[in-house]
């Protein structure tokens, strides 16, 4: 395996990395402005058209087709490019890389009809629209997705759907056209064949936004959380995403991306906490000397650039996998990097936070939006434990015992 950038791959790292000092940081205070009035910044369609022109576009889509806008990058390429997106909370929505809308893009690739991809599809390519993925519920322990219990019942040429989903990405995104909801179609399959995935327009009758909500108190400002409600929505047929039955392939798809392309940007975040990191502690002074002086302050921070280049191997490790032998075939790799990148932001932003004090919980920085979006992402797409449980039954057992293993003496008989 060789992690070397390519020369095409440094290429875009460069120009991205100008883009983003040129056009991005400088808008930075402006967007928390906005952010905090609640105001949709009035910069973002002009920045998104500079990088389109500028050929920024749809860098994390690795299998569009030859008609669609963006750079066809392989997930190796576009982890180095991540990076530098997360170092922003909102940055990747400027080059249409923001998540639910590219795991969503991903799955409509991998399992829509070509009408499909004209009415939901393009859009999305053309930041036209936004879009959400219902799938966990309030009512059940949705670590088990199989507990999933919206009902989607066949009448005629629709399915009615009745159920109620939370901690929707997305959702309550006012530019939210659809979402692809997660539900039971055929409650007598077997458990992962009783699930299917539909396309339903926010307009549809019966959708209703219950709440919008927060985690830890912070707001995703980029794609908002809502909490939707599903009486008696009827689509029509032509709108079920892949066969009936198939939810959890659907669901599969877009969640291998979606959990690598948030661990590349979580990446990136953890370098921008170094920095803060280094630049507070030596310009802070306590009994006598500056804070960086402390043996205690530097091993947090050698300590986080430990674990930090650790994670983005394992990142990259993961990235390649998923070129090599695609999303089938590198779930061990995805389930490496879920558990160990959230667990790793969670740590380097506790320094972090520890290392400004009081500052570092308030909305003067990122840390406290950082150290919970850590948190939360080891709950969302799959907690720790069902990784983990992944992780164990992917482990080869040796062909051994401890009575014949060459490792160990022998017993006196």
């Amino acid at each position: 395996m060789d992690f070397d950038l390519s020369g095409r791959s440094e290429a875009w790292l460069e120009k991205l990395q100008g883009f983003f000092d040129h056009e991005v940081l400088p808008r930075h205070r402006v967007w928390l402005v906005h952010m905090a009035n609640r105001e949709v910044p009035p910069f973002m369609g002009d920045l998104q058209r500079k990088a389109q022109a500028a050929g920024l576009w749809n860098l994390g889509l690795p299998e569009l087709a030859e008609d669609e806008p963006g750079t066809r990058l392989s997930n190796l390429e576009y982890a180095p490019l991540a990076e530098i997106m997360g170092r922003l909370f909102w940055a990747p929505e400027v080059f249409n890389c923001q998540a639910p809308d590219v795991p969503n893009m991903i799955a409509l690739q991998n399992c829509a009809t070509p009408e499909q991809k004209a009415r939901w599809l393009r859009p999305l390519l053309e930041a036209r629209t936004r879009s959400a993925f219902g799938m966990t519920e309030p009512d059940v322990a949705s670590s088990d997705a199989t507990n999933i219990a919206t009902r989607m019942v066949r009448d005629g040429d629709d399915y009615v759907i009745n159920g109620r989903k939370w901690f929707i990405t997305g959702a309550a995104h006012p530019r939210c056209s659809f979402l692809i909801v997660m539900g039971v179609t055929d409650a007598g399959a077997d458990r992962t064949g009783r699930h299917s995935c539909i396309i339903v327009p926010m307009e549809t009758p019966g959708v209703r936004l219950v709440r919008r909500l927060r985690w830890m108190g912070c707001e995703d400002h980029v794609a908002p959380i809502g909490e939707l409600a599903f009486d008696n929505v009827r689509v029509p047929r032509a709108n079920l995403l892949g066969a009936e039955g198939e939810g959890f392939r659907v669901a599969q798809i877009r969640l291998g991306p979606a959990r690598i392309h948030h661990c590349m940007r979580s990446i990136g975040l953890c370098e921008l906490l170094i920095e803060l990191m280094m630049v507070r502690s030596s310009e802070r002074s306590a009994f006598g000397r500056t804070v960086i002086q402390y043996d205690t302050v530097q091993r947090w921070i050698a300590e986080s650039r430990v674990e930090l280049e650790q994670a983005r191997l394992l990142a990259y490790r993961c990235a390649w996998r998923l070129d090599q032998a695609g999303h089938q075939d590198a779930w061990r790799d995805v389930s490496l990097i879920k558990v160990a990148v959230p667990a790793m932001l969670q740590r380097i932003a506790d320094r972090a936070m520890q290392v400004f004090g009081a500052m570092g919980g308030s909305d003067d920085t990122p840390i406290h939006q950082a150290l919970a979006w850590g948190r939360l992402l080891r709950i969302g797409d799959g907690p720790d434990e069902v990784h983990l449980r992944q992780i164990f039954r992917m482990e080869p057992m040796p062909s051994w015992s401890i009575e014949n293993s060459p490792y160990l003496s022998a017993h006196p008989s």
